[in-house]
């Protein structure tokens, strides 16, 4: 019997039996279509490769100070120019770091995502943009004219696609920029789709050792590891503290462990989400295995009511290639079919997927129905028939003859061999069953613990912008700022606004080392660092952040610069037993110029705030005001870039 005879009998065998073949395409597509989904996913964002050419050779370059609890710490000006000037293992070297921008563009003002770029970037990804030119060393230096590339989307929304762009000139963040290229269409670097870039501009004059605030990238040389990489940074990190000298010395580098450490720039996009994804596919496998046997059972149960029909050709002539591709044939064709099913329900949970954009699951625009993805479809569906086709087959393949003709041969041995097979089936039912519902059972327990954890704050009824104010006054940058406080105040709804540098679970991870009043250091080692963010009085009110002991800023505090700092709660316990006992004690943080340090007096302790997700320790927490005389020993400081949070009432029509 060829395949097309065997799919129409099968047919015509299924068209007669409705209620058991709908049910057995039911239990199929499910299994089959939550393997696809699943699978789809992890392909986008596991298997496949960055979209830039030869990808295996681009690097996250990263650093690690396990003596002070850093196990993961950002990059530093110092160190970027050192690799860029005497790596051999690293082609091309580029820092980045993102930033808000507020556009002035041809038709209204608007907040576009940026990143801040050294001129290598794109050369390290090797992309290059889609019309005009890309940046240049000249571009990168102090001095040098303003100039930015755009996004394709941009380039098409606000100057719809008119190559006469290229020249004109945008006003970002108050400055005029000259638009020099345009990236090529759906540009996307580890998730991040800016509609901007422009160069960093770094001084190399003024360039220390400090300030680990930025990320870097880089491209391996032809033949190179990424052990040979990290071999050669070693030596070269430790140089860096001599040929740009500041904050970090030679004996701080040996109290941190400090230590570069590079992987692969993938894993800086797919971070955490691997393990999940992986584990989400074994148990969907689970589910089709589950599926198979139900469908297997099912089988089981039709065939011994066809061991008479069976026997009845056998008896006539037909051999056992012939019983078996009968058998085969059909849960073949079924199988196949619920793969197309399948095929169905893993495109509308793609769409559904795709709507709800979950905001940890990376490289989503990737993740969708290819060649690959129909191949796994239509192997895993030619798996479950051939699974599901060879119980029938193993028990009815070949039938004994004299009992199957006889009128009650059905209830005999062969009736019992049916039921054990039915038995064998059930049970590997209830054991994958069991071992899904054990995941699930502790998935669902880690779910309910991660509830019961107090985030620290309140996000509900808030929204929250950031913007950059650029005035060379600090003074007017305050100002600036608290007029737009008081502006928000005015909107009704608005119950209360707060200003800070850092929200909390913002993925911002800045940190400093902090002196405590009374506790001595030996010579050459630094305090632990502590995670910090600049605030406005009002910050702590509108999030709801409880404060334990003492109090919120004042406003005269902020606007005199006075040296107050609140502080979290663990910070308190670790460094004074209680949250009261820490009101009226001093903290500093380090100077750049290597002047004492301004002591500033602790005037309040809030509730720890999960900074990091709720599975993470919340890390202790110094919150500087926004306004400071002495910050860091470089005089008036106010911070540019902030964020707002604007507390409304429930219901509010925020659109």
């Amino acid at each position: 019997m060829n395949l097309i005879a065997a799919f129409k009998l099968a047919l015509r065998r299924f068209a007669k039996a409705p209620l058991f073949t709908a049910t057995a395409l039911l239990t199929l597509a499910v299994g089959i279509g939550a393997n696809t989904a699943i699978f789809s996913v992890v392909k986008g964002v596991l298997l496949d490769p960055l979209p830039f050419d030869e990808p295996d050779r681009l690097l996250g370059l990263w650093n690690t100070a396990p003596g002070l609890d850093l196990p993961e710490l950002n990059q530093n000006q110092a160190l970027y120019f050192t690799y860029a000037d005497k790596a051999r293992t690293l082609e091309d070297v580029a820092i980045w770091f993102e930033r808000g921008s507020q556009v002035e563009g041809p038709e209204q003002p608007e907040q576009l995502g940026t990143l801040v770029v050294t001129h290598e970037f794109l050369d390290v990804l090797r992309v290059a943009p889609t019309i005009g030119r890309d940046f240049l060393q000249d571009d990168d230096v102090p001095g040098a004219a303003h100039v930015v590339l755009i996004s394709h989307d941009y380039w098409q929304r606000a100057f719809g696609g008119d190559s006469g762009a290229i020249g004109r000139t945008l006003t970002i963040n108050q400055e005029p920029r000259e638009i020099i290229g345009v990236l090529p269409a759906g540009f996307d670097f580890v998730g991040i789709q800016p509609d901007i870039l422009r160069p960093a501009r770094f001084n190399r004059a003024e360039v220390i050792m400090g300030n680990f605030s930025y990320q870097m990238i880089g491209r391996m040389a032809t033949g190179a590891t990424i052990e040979d990489v990290d071999r050669e940074l070693v030596p070269l990190a430790r140089g860096a503290v001599d040929d740009f000298p500041g904050p970090v010395t030679h004996e701080i580098l040996e109290q941190a462990q400090f230590a570069p450490v590079n992987r692969a720039l993938k894993e800086d996009l797919v971070g955490d989400v691997r393990p999940i994804l992986w584990v989400l596919l074994g148990a969907v496998a689970m589910v089709l295995l589950i599926a198979c046997a139900n469908v297997a059972n099912l089988f089981l149960v039709r065939a011994e009511g066809r061991t008479r029909d069976v026997a009845v050709r056998t008896a006539l002539g037909a051999n056992r290639k012939a019983i078996a591709s009968q058998f085969l044939g059909e849960s073949m064709t079924l199988g196949l079919l619920g793969g197309l099913g399948g095929i169905a329900l893993a495109m509308g949970g793609l769409r559904f997927l795709t709507a709800i954009e979950p905001g940890r699951l990376p490289r989503l625009g990737a993740v969708g129905i290819d060649g690959t993805v129909l191949l796994f479809t239509l192997a895993i569906s030619l798996f479950a028939g051939l699974l599901f086709g060879l119980f029938p087959l193993a028990r009815y393949g070949r039938p004994n003859l004299v009992p199957a003709l006889k009128e009650g041969g059905r209830g005999g041995a062969a009736g019992k061999a049916s039921r054990r097979a039915q038995k064998l089936l059930v049970v590997a039912q209830v054991a994958l069953a069991l071992m899904l519902l054990v995941g699930s059972g502790l998935m669902i327990r880690s779910f309910q613990a991660i509830r019961g954890v107090e985030p620290g704050f309140n996000p509900e009824n808030v929204l929250t912008f950031s913007v950059v104010v650029r005035t060379d006054d600090p003074m007017d940058r305050l100002a600036t700022l608290d007029q737009m406080e008081d502006r928000l105040r005015e909107i009704p709804g608005v119950v209360s606004v707060g200003t800070a540098t850092a929200i909390p679970m913002s993925g911002n991870n800045s940190s400093d080392p902090v002196w405590v009043d009374g506790v001595e250091f030996p010579e050459g080692e630094i305090p632990p660092l502590r995670r910090f963010s600049w605030v406005f009085p009002g910050f702590f009110d509108a999030l709801e952040i409880p404060v334990v002991a003492g109090r919120d800023f004042t406003d005269t505090e902020i606007a005199e610069g006075l040296p107050r700092v609140v502080i979290s709660e663990g910070f308190a316990r670790e460094q004074w037993g209680s949250a009261q006992a820490a009101i009226g004690q001093r903290v500093a943080t380090l100077t750049l110029d290597g002047s004492e340090p301004l002591w500033n007096d602790i005037i309040g302790v809030t509730a720890d705030l999960q900074q990091d997700g709720l599975d993470q320790e919340a890390p202790p927490m110094v919150y500087w005001p926004i306004h400071q005389q002495d910050s860091y020993g470089e005089g008036v400081s106010v911070q540019s870039y902030v964020t707002f949070s604007v507390r409304h009432q429930p219901g509010m029509d925020v659109g």
